[in-house]
């Protein structure tokens, strides 16, 4: 089973639990993919320059607390 239709077709034939455990499997997964490709753009300094940026922002008193952004809706 190499191509997407194949597993598609697969993922057909799982029950409903199965999908659901397919599901959870999937999303850990990619949260996993997720955090290896945060500590690669970290070691390589990718995010220096977003960091330094939110730092002077904090120091410059420009943010605001996230519970106060998102009770505004």
């Amino acid at each position: 089973m190499n191509s997407l239709p194949e597993i598609e077709a697969a993922i057909m034939q799982l029950s409903e639990g199965e999908i659901w455990d397919l599901s959870n499997w999937l999303q850990e997964y990619l949260n996993d993919a997720w955090d290896k490709q945060i500590e690669a753009d970290v070691k390589l300094g990718r995010l220096d320059q977003l960091i330094q940026r939110a730092k002077a922002d904090i120091e410059a008193n420009r943010v605001k607390p996230l519970n106060e952004i998102l009770n505004k809706s």
